[in-house]
C-alpha cells in the first residue's frame, strides 16, 4: 500500500497528529505472516496497517492503524468493537513497556475519522413522549385489588406488542447463543447480579444463590443451541420501561442487549412484575394483579404459541435476582425474597414453566 492508496481520513488524521509530516511507506498486516505449521495463528480481528512517517523535524517514525471485523466471539455488535478499542486506549499505559496508543477514534461513512481521544463518557440523545409508565397501573391494582377494563385493555396491548415483536427473526443464529451466554456471563446478568449481593443478604444466602446459578447454567446447556429460537425482542421489557401514550398506545424505553434472543426473555421480564407488585397486597391478589398475571399469559400463549413456556426459567432467574436485590430494591422483606427465590427454584427445577405457579406463590 502507497501512500497514494492510504485511506483520506487516515492521511487527515495523521496530518493533524503530526503537522508537517510526510508518509513513507505504508503496508497492510498479514495475520502470522511468518509463521509456519500447527502454531500459526489463522484468525485476527482486522488487518492493521503499519504506516512509516517521516516527522517535520526529519525523524523517521511507524504507527499502526487498527480497525476490528465482526466476528462471534463478542465483537459481533459495533458497540462491541468501539469497547475494545476505548478500553485499549485506556489501559495499555498501565502496562509497563507497552506500545503506547496515541488515538482512538471512529470513521464515518465518508472515511473521515473522529478522535475520541478527549471524550470522557457518551450520551445518547432521544425522543421525549408524554404518557404514563404501566408501573402506575400496577402499582395502583396492586394496592386496590380492584382491576378497570382500561387495565384488561392494557395487558391485551403488551400481549399483542410482544407476540409482533416475537414473530420478527434475528439476523444470525450466533445472535441467540450469544444472548443465552449474556443471560449468565454479563455483569448485568445472572452472574454479575449474584455478585452484588453481600454475603449477609437475609433471604438470599451465598447457598441459595450458589444453587441458582449451578441451575441457570445447566439451563444454558440446554437451551445454548436452540439457535431456531432467535427472535427479535426488547431486551429488558418492564414496567418502567413501558409508557402509555393512549389508551393502548405503547411506547416502550430503552431496548436493550441486541434486541435479538429468545422470546422467554421479554416475557419473563414483564410477567414477573404482576407478582413482584403484588408482594405488598397478597390478600388481593386473586381480584387484582393475579388477574392481569392470568390475562397476560391467556393472550400471549394464543397469540405466540406455547413453546416460550419451555425456556422461561432462566429468565425469571435473571429477572427474579433483580427484584430480589436489596440494592435494587432495599425496602423487599427477607420473607417476600425468600418467597421470590421459592418460585425461582420451582421454574428452574421443571422442563417446562406453568404460569399456575406464579399463584401458588402469592399464597
Amino acid at each position: 500500500m502507497s501512500e497514494k492508496v492510504l485511506p483520506k481520513g487516515l492521511s487527515r488524521r495523521l496530518s493533524a497528529l503530526y503537522p508537517g509530516a510526510t508518509v513513507r511507506a505504508a503496508k497492510v498486516l498479514g495475520i502470522d505472516e511468518h509463521a509456519e505449521g500447527e502454531s500459526a495463528k489463522e484468525l485476527g480481528y482486522g488487518r492493521p496497517i503499519r504506516v512509516t512517517l517521516v516527522t517535520a523535524s526529519g525523524d523517521e517514525r511507524s504507527i499502526v492503524f487498527h480497525t476490528a471485523t465482526a466476528n462471534d466471539f463478542g465483537h459481533d455488535r459495533r458497540s462491541d468493537r468501539a469497547q475494545g478499542w476505548l478500553l485499549a486506549y485506556d489501559t495499555f499505559a498501565l502496562v509497563p513497556s507497552h506500545v503506547r496508543a496515541l488515538d482512538v477514534g471512529a470513521i464515518r461513512d465518508d472515511g473521515a475519522l473522529v478522535s475520541l481521544e478527549a471524550t470522557h463518557e457518551f450520551y445518547l440523545i432521544t425522543e421525549w413522549t408524554e404518557g404514563t409508565l404501566y408501573a402506575d397501573d400496577l402499582r395502583r391494582v396492586g394496592r386496590t385489588g380492584v382491576v378497570t377494563e382500561l387495565d384488561l385493555t392494557r395487558v391485551d396491548a403488551l400481549a399483542r406488542y410482544l407476540a409482533s415483536l416475537h414473530s420478527l427473526p434475528g439476523t444470525h443464529p450466533e445472535a441467540y447463543t450469544r444472548a443465552i451466554r449474556d443471560t449468565l456471563g454479563h455483569g448485568e446478568g445472572i452472574f454479575g447480579l449474584v455478585d452484588s449481593y453481600a454475603p449477609d443478604v437475609l433471604g438470599a444466602s451465598p447457598d441459595t444463590l450458589r444453587a441458582i446459578e449451578r441451575q441457570c447454567l445447566d439451563w444454558r446447556w440446554k437451551l445454548k443451541r436452540r439457535t431456531e429460537r432467535l427472535r427479535r425482542t426488547h431486551g429488558d421489557f418492564h414496567p418502567f420501561n413501558l409508557v402509555w401514550a393512549g389508551d393502548d398506545q405503547l411506547v416502550p424505553l430503552d431496548a436493550s442487549r441486541g434486541c435479538e434472543g429468545d422470546p422467554a426473555d421479554d416475557v419473563a421480564c414483564i410477567a414477573i412484575n404482576y407478582l413482584f407488585f403484588a408482594l405488598d397486597h397478597r390478600e388481593r391478589f386473586d381480584t387484582g394483579l393475579g388477574v392481569l398475571w392470568d390475562r397476560f399469559w391467556d393472550r400471549y400463549l394464543a397469540l405466540a404459541g406455547t413453546s416460550v413456556l419451555e425456556a422461561l426459567a432462566p429468565f425469571f432467574a435473571w429477572r427474579a435476582l433483580v427484584i430480589a436485590s436489596p440494592i435494587w430494591y432495599p425496602h423487599l422483606t427477607p420473607e417476600d425474597r425468600e418467597r421470590v427465590f421459592s418460585f425461582v427454584r420451582r421454574a428452574l427445577e421443571g422442563d417446562r414453566f406453568d404460569p399456575a405457579w406464579g399463584r401458588e406463590a402469592m399464597r
